[in-house]
């Protein structure tokens, strides 16, 4: 295919969500303060938790490390939906058949909640109900799919079994997840955040949480020096920033996944699509100044890991081309999920010696629902309520099948890729990078990681990632150091982007 102008990709990866809603700013904490409940983390489920605790009257202070909405929140594809891919059978077969329900209802629930907060307040945010499908193109995948439909039956799902789906896409079989939906994120969650502003909540961007006292009752402590007292900690930032001895980093996987949304050739049908195999490849609709755009993602790989993640964007306009018609593409963008070892995430108190500190995190590639499931768990424990949720999500289960095979394989695989970047001796040195290129080199032999912008200045750091020394690789796509071990992303100037790493790269 010849490149054109209509399928060069926007050099800013830009979320389409942040440049189509206003959203507040909000000042830097920079003395100390007290409050009921400190919540870290600005996306879904820290400001759901703040709004829903705030109308049971507590104080609440709210604080994110960058700007509120800015992480895996305002880089999500905004389906709300409880079909998380082909899981219910797994489920079945891993949990239990009452266990498996549970995560259903959970997440229904939480499909019900953001639509009954945007009927009552009349919320401006292209909120539409949708069926969500999944489909197979292989013989391996169809038997996939027509068990996931058999759980279905199972749980009481509202579902069907269909064979196509309204694309330039050879099927087999189909299952259909009924009155699903999709929203803007962003405009939906703005809503929230005044009125946590109007009812005494209060918000503080830039302030990074990098540690919990708990010598003298409870405290969380930040990067600049302030501290906030508290009676309750919950962590919803991405990556637990605390992690209590949990051990979190050996118990989840990151993973990175790619979003083109594009101006197409043919209609863009109602429903939200999902393949069954891989490559996965996902296609919904949204509406950018009143016409239809195509949503295009997947591709997903562990964080740090694979070919050069501009390979990503290119695939997916490819496939674009072949299934609608690419005629221009508007924005491109990435997001990073967290995968616990049984895909289901972790929700609830931090640890058992630590009864003031919840978590809520590993939502895969499904934050809406599990992140607003999240909140109202959260809201019932720190209320003292009972909740049927509360064993199905706790942090401290292990589930020996998958949990077990699934934790050596990850840990195994941090020990490879950490060897693998001790022995690596690159050839190149910053000056054979080319403008707006970055990549490992070397520096009088130690190996370095360096970027050269379009102006022509260097910016150079060590690879040497500051959580547990793995070495950083270049992604390309995004512009950043990402770690093949935890996750961990920093900016060309080293500073952290993604946890779990809480301290920068060395500048060079």
């Amino acid at each position: 295919m010849n490149e054109t102008h209509f399928y060069k990709l926007p050099k800013s990866p830009e979320p389409y969500w942040r440049e189509s809603a206003k959203l507040s700013s909000f000042p830097t904490l920079n003395t100390n303060k007290k409050t009921e409940v400190c919540i870290v983390g600005g996306g879904i489920t820290g400001i759901t938790t703040a709004y829903q605790l705030v109308q049971e009257g507590l104080k609440v202070i709210l604080i994110d490390a960058d700007q509120i909405l800015n992480g895996t929140t305002g880089h999500t594809t905004a389906k709300i939906t409880a079909q998380h891919g082909l899981i219910y059978d797994e489920f079945i077969q891993h949990l239990g058949q009452e266990k498996a329900k549970l995560y259903y209802q959970a997440n229904q629930e939480a499909l019900h909640f953001i639509k009954d907060m945007v009927d009552r307040k009349r919320i401006e945010c292209d909120f539409s109900e949708q069926d969500a499908y999944i489909y197979s193109q292989s013989e391996q995948d169809d038997q996939k799919v027509v068990k996931e439909f058999e759980a279905y039956q199972k749980l009481g799902i509202d579902g069907d079994l269909q064979y196509e789906v309204p694309f330039d896409i050879t099927t087999k079989s189909v299952v259909v997840m009924k009155n699903q939906a999709q929203f803007h994120p962003l405009r939906y969650l703005q809503v929230l955040v005044d009125e946590i502003v109007e009812k005494g909540g209060e918000i503080y961007e830039h302030t990074v949480a990098t540690d919990v006292e708990e010598t003298h009752g409870l405290a969380v402590v930040t990067k600049n020096g302030a501290k906030i007292e508290c009676d309750y900690i919950v962590a919803s930032s991405h990556f637990p920033f605390y992690d209590g001895k949990g051990f979190f980093f050996t118990r989840m996987y990151a993973e990175r996944s790619y979003i083109l949304a594009a101006k197409t050739e043919k209609d863009i049908p109602e429903g939200m699509y999902y393949s069954a195999g891989q490559p996965t490849r996902s296609i919904r609709y949204v509406m950018i100044n009143g016409e239809k755009v195509a949503l295009i993602g997947g591709d997903g790989h562990k964080t740090g890991q694979g070919q050069d993640t501009l390979k990503h964007y290119e695939a997916l306009r490819n496939f674009g081309e072949e299934v609608l018609g690419i005629k221009e593409i508007l924005y491109r963008w990435s997001a990073q999920d967290l995968y616990t070892l049984d895909k289901v995430p972790y929700i609830g108190w931090i640890t058992s010696g630590h009864p003031n500190i919840l978590i809520a995190t590993g939502y895969r590639k499904w934050g809406m629902t599990n992140g607003t499931a999240a909140a109202l768990l959260i809201q019932d424990l720190i209320m003292g309520r009972n909740n049927k949720y509360e064993d199905l999500f706790t942090p401290s289960r292990f589930v020996a099948d998958p949990s077990l095979k699934k934790f050596i394989s990850t840990n195994m695989d941090v020990a490879g890729h950490l060897i693998e970047g001790k022995l690596d001796r690159p050839s190149k040195s910053p000056e054979d990078l080319g403008l707006d290129e970055g990549g490992v080199v070397s520096i009088n032999g130690r190996r370095a990681g360096a970027y050269k912008d379009e102006k022509g200045e260097v910016f150079c750091v060590d690879t040497t990632c500051t959580h547990l020394g793995c070495e950083v690789e270049w992604n390309h796509g995004d512009r950043s150091w990402d770690c093949p071990c935890h996750g961990s992303r920093f900016s060309i100037h080293g500073d952290v982007l993604e946890g779990p790493a809480d301290k920068p790269l060395e500048k060079l």
